[in-house]
Formats: C-alpha cells, structure tokens, sequence
C-alpha cells in the first residue's frame, strides 16, 4: 500500500527543532513526508538536517528542479499539509494567498487537509491582524490548532508556545484518518469538560470519582481535528493538555460550574463528559480529621451540588446551541439514560454502564446515545476516539439540518 504523503512544511521561528520531532512521529509510522521550510527556518535547523530525517531533498525555492514544477507539484501530490510551527508571517501569506518561496506555493495548490500549528509570542498571536488572518483560515477549511500555554523565548511566559509535538501528531493522524473531507467543525466552538471532581472533606481527604478524564479527551482531540475551538474544563485528570484546546483546570462541583457557565456564552456546542460529584460535605474542616480512641467518626453530613447539565440545557446561550450530556450507569442502564435525558433537557445523552473495571480509566468505551427526538445510536465497543467522532458526527449533523 502507497503511504499517505504528508508536506511538513516549517517557518521561522525558535520551535523549528521541535518539528524534527514531529517528522520523527510522521515517519516512523508509515508516513512519507516532504519537508518544505522557509529560508528563516533554516537559520534554526539547516537543510542536510531536514534531508537526513525524511530521506527527501530539501529546498526552499521554487527555482531547484524546476523541470518537476515544485512549486505545484508538491502541493498537488500531498494527502496532508502540515506547518509547525507557523508563525504569524507564514499565516498572514496564507491567508491572503501570497507565494514568494515553495511553501506558500505548496499552500496554494494543496487541495488536501491543511493544518498550522502556531508558535509566537502571546502580543503577536493576541493581535488583531493575527486572530483575523487565523479566522479566515479556519473559514477556509483549514485547521488551525490553539498555541499552548508556557514559557516562551527568553524570560516570557504565556499563550503562544508550539504545542507538543506529540499533540500535534495525533491531530494529523485523526485529519488523515478522515480523508478529503472539509472539517465539519469549522468555525464552531465547543466547550467539553472531562474527568471527575473532587469534594474536600479537610485539608487532606475529598470525595471523588474513578473518572480519568480519558473520554473528554478523546472529544476535544477530535474536534479539533475536525476544525472546532475547543475550550476543555478539566476535572483533576493529569493528562497532558490536548493539542489545540484551551483548557481550564478546576477541582470541585461548584469550580467546574462556575468555568462552564462562562465559558459556554458563545458556545455553539456543550459537552458535560465530566462526571460530577452529586454531593458534597456540608462543612469543610479546617484540619486534618483525626481518629479518636474508643470514639465513633462523627457522621459526615452532605449538601446535593448543582446540577451543571440540566442548568445549561434550561438557560442556554442561543436557541441553536446544543447540549449533550453522559450518563454513568451501573443498572438499568437504558432504562435510567432515558429518564435522566427527559429531566436533564439536554439534546443527546451518552449512556454507559461504569464499573470498577468499565470503562473509568479504560482506553476503549462501549455505549448507547439517546437523543431527545426518540432516536438510539448504539457505539460498540472500541476506542473512546470512536465514540467521540460518533459524536460530532450527531452534532454535525444537527448544524446540517438547523441550516
């Protein structure tokens, strides 16, 4: 079998060792890649380095070879075109269709997935000029991944940091694994949650959940695979960030609420993947609980949280905003999915039986989606990646028909 043909194209900016990585990834699983970089990219990685790790020449003019029409070629051929990093100069050609080396040529002849990843500084990547060139990409077709948050060139710290190369690679893989198809997520915007909160008792002790988080995770890399900015609430999990997401972290029922209320008002899509506590102490101790000989615990009194789905689904943003929620069952399991979407209000409800050796901390789910108009979307047992694109694929497919 032919493997997929992937451009990496690379700017110049400080990240460009960390694509060495990415090729790395891109290669060692069967991908035959082209390294397209521009001049200021080889003044941080030179050329003989590119060359060595693809097993391709590597040129950034559009006058070498010219009898094989680089320039056009390259871009035609590929199944993927990849930039990492792309900096605000290589985004602010692609978005007004400018060609002066062989990247941005190959930019403008691809007609296959095309994603950037980009790497600057936070003043750069917060300027106007830079946020309405990236949404023109978007609203062209092209995924545009969000900068990570950390520590930048010299002493600065913020948003606009390379995501991490492995991050970036399973983007790729899930763009590739889509084919030819325009990314249905484009220009929406999604707010997850994930993983399980924590209720402290005292300074020490908390009441939890086996939620690792993993299912949440697998929505967000998805979505942003398929063109979404995706703003990820996260409960406790200690997953590396996913590529892409903006995330925001939280410990309790009461922080999770407050950060997706906010989050939410210019959603077009939420998902409460989270699972969260129902209750929680009604008094916090100040110290450490401490054991008392001869003596009984005092019995620990609990207060019912909000109910974070129901409320977003009764107040929300737009009429067209959609709400899905998931449902952890250990019996009846449909037969309880059925009544919690009918109280919660939400448009789809995930249902799955949990246990202590289902699903919580697994790589694989298995699952039923309920909708509120009566239909039922069986999810066999696979890869929670699986269960999320079945999910976008339900979203999507709602946009469709509000059009």
């Amino acid at each position: 079998m032919e493997k997929p043909k992937v451009v990496l194209g690379v700017s110049g900016g400080i990240a460009a060792y960390k694509a060495c990585e990415l090729l790395r990834r891109l290669t060692e699983s069967g991908h035959d890649v082209r390294v397209v970089p521009t001049g200021s990219a080889l003044q941080f990685v030179g050329a003989a380095t590119w060359s060595a790790l693809s097993g391709h020449p590597v040129s950034t003019e559009v006058w070498n070879d010219v009898h094989e029409v680089p320039h056009v070629r390259i871009g035609q051929g590929a199944d993927l075109v990849v930039v990492a990093p792309a900096t605000a100069d290589i985004l602010a050609k692609a978005a007004h269709g400018l060609a002066d080396d062989l990247l941005t040529n190959t930019l403008l002849t691809a007609r296959c997935p095309v994603v950037f990843a980009p790497a600057m500084h936070t003043e750069m990547w917060e300027h106007p000029a830079t946020q309405e060139n990236v949404a023109t990409l978007r609203r062209r077709g092209a995924v545009v991944i969000e900068p990570a948050v950390g520590r930048l060139t010299g002493v600065d710290t913020g948003k606009g940091r390379l995501p991490d190369p492995g991050e970036i690679f399973e983007v790729c893989r899930r763009v590739l694994a889509r084919g030819p198809v325009a990314p249905d997520l484009a220009g929406r915007h999604v707010v997850i949650s994930a993983g399980g909160t924590r209720e402290p008792l005292d300074p020490v002790r908390y009441l939890g959940n086996r939620s690792s988080g993993k299912q949440g995770y697998a929505l967000a890399r998805t979505a942003v695979a398929r063109g979404a900015r995706v703003t990820l609430i996260e409960a406790n999990t200690g997953l590396p960030d996913p590529s892409g997401a903006d995330v925001v972290r939280v410990v309790t029922a009461v922080q999770l609420r407050e950060a997706v209320l906010k989050a939410v008002s210019d959603a077009d899509v939420v998902v409460m993947a989270a699972a969260v506590a129902d209750f929680r102490p009604a008094e916090y101790a100040e110290g450490k609980i401490k054991k008392k000989d001869g003596q009984e615990p005092a019995p620990i009194v609990l207060v019912r949280n909000p109910d974070i789905l129901a409320e977003v689904s009764a107040e929300r943003a737009t009429p067209d905003q959609i709400v899905v929620g998931f449902a952890a069952e250990t019996d009846n399991v449909l037969a309880n999915g059925r009544e919690k979407l009918l109280r919660k209000g939400c448009d789809l409800l995930v249902v799955n039986e949990v246990g202590e050796r289902k699903t919580f901390g697994s790589e694989e789910n298995e699952a039923v989606v309920l909708a509120a108009d009566g239909g039922e979307i069986p999810v066999p047992y696979g890869p929670k990646e699986g269960l999320a694109d079945t999910v976008w694929d339900l979203v999507s497919a709602r946009f469709s028909s509000q059009a």
